[in-house]
């Protein structure tokens, strides 16, 4: 159960800390191209690359830290950190064709999903 509140109250403080810093370059910037979301996800892998450096190569951060951290935390912030930090993972470990078919099949799948499911809404009539 204390797993559970870890990752719950780390994915609170990650959802609200993700609507805050996204909407930043909005009140700077004009136009249609979605900095927040790229803000949001390339702070969340910086952060992820250094608290990941601290975990695998200082052993800095506990279980229950990294819960807390990664998973709550990370986890509600951007997805795209992890998905980051493994093909980083891939690429270190020479692993390239693993690291570009993880490139690919996240970005060519999860667009198709996106498309699927609003093709899915759109034929039901709502």
């Amino acid at each position: 159960m204390q797993k559970f509140l870890l990752i719950g109250f780390g994915g609170f403080i990650g959802a609200i800390a993700r609507y805050v810093i996204s909407g930043v370059p909005h009140r700077f910037l004009n136009g249609s191209f979605p900095y927040g979301t790229l803000l949001v996800n390339v702070l969340g892998c910086f952060i992820i690359g250094t608290l990941m450096f601290l975990v695998e190569d200082r052993r800095m951060i506990e279980t229950e830290a990294r819960l807390f951290i990664f998973t709550g935390i990370l986890g509600s912030f951007t997805t795209f950190s992890t998905f980051g930090f493994e093909t980083y993972a891939l690429l270190r470990e020479s692993q390239y064709v693993s690291a570009i078919a993880n490139i690919g099949t996240n970005l060519i799948v999860g667009i198709f999903a996106v498309a699927a499911g609003w093709i899915m809404m759109k034929s039901l009539h709502f």
